[in-house]
């Protein structure tokens, strides 16, 4: 099916879960939302929503510049649709209709997405491909790029892609993992969860599960009334995670120097 009536510009209020394997199982869970933009429409959708502020700060904002990867470190904040379409290009895929961007706001300023996604779509409205954007806390982004297969855009199927670990961003984790994606695109409902192997076995699994509201100033209001602090949570939630990890006896792993591209080729699992 198209994705174009269903990923409209929207707000997903849901549930992250983090599940470690090993060495030593660990489980967290906590509430979150998340905006969805479809980037043709960001200009109107900043313009229109008092309580999301565009580049500035607010009590939510939004900005260009939080986002994108490109060569050599440039973050200009430019046009975030041009960059996605300019990468998937680089990689052979084709794909000239609607790019969405999945992403926390900033609250009160401060912004930090562990894990922001683009959608992007060919002109008919199908899926063509996924960017996983990944952030560390050392303030480095590294993305992952994977195409899905026209058939199973075309009959909405679950999308399963793969893709080498080659980013620091748990100091408790190995280099020599890798990630399998499983995402329901966004509709009713978008669910997002990252399994983290060593060869066949598990090791963990993150994951997002998020129900849609119409993105609009009321509906930011109760998201935010519910979750006041959710930028702060996310980033307090991960140091306080690491305390009670090296409590367990974890050790840390040291980080290596960033990847010398910024965007992994994956591929459909």
């Amino acid at each position: 099916m198209g994705g174009v009536t269903m990923g409209a510009s929207a707000l997903y209020q849901g549930v992250v879960t983090h599940a470690r394997t090993t060495p030593r199982r660990h489980r967290l869970r906590y509430r979150i939302f998340m905006l969805l933009l479809d980037l043709d429409e960001l200009s109107s959708v900043l313009g229109r929503l008092k309580l999301l502020a565009a580049g500035r700060f607010g009590l939510l904002s939004f900005r260009a510049a939080d986002h994108g990867n490109l060569s050599g470190g440039d973050r200009t904040g430019g046009d975030l649709k041009a960059y996605a379409q300019g990468v998937l290009a680089d990689a052979g895929i084709v794909a000239d209709g609607p790019v969405r961007l999945l992403c926390m706001p900033r609250i009160l300023g401060y912004g930090f997405n562990p894990l922001s996604l683009y959608f992007c779509h060919r002109a008919d409205g199908e899926l063509a491909a996924i960017l996983y954007e990944v952030r560390n806390t050392f303030g480095q982004r590294h993305s992952y790029l994977a195409a899905v297969p026209a058939q199973d855009a075309a009959r909405g199927a679950m999308v399963r892609q793969t893709a080498p670990k080659r980013f620091y961003v748990s100091p408790f984790m190995d280099m020599d993992l890798a990630y399998d994606f499983e995402i329901a695109p966004p509709g009713e409902a978008v669910a997002v969860t990252v399994a983290v192997r060593r060869g066949d076995e598990p090791v963990l699994t993150a994951s997002f599960w998020g129900q849609r509201a119409p993105l609009t100033d009321a509906g930011l209001l109760k998201a935010w009334i519910r979750h006041p602090l959710l930028s702060f949570k996310v980033i307090a939630g991960i140091h306080w995670e690491a305390v009670r990890i090296l409590a367990r006896g974890i050790g840390l792993r040291r980080r290596p120097p960033p990847p010398a591209y910024p965007v992994t080729l994956g591929e459909p699992a």
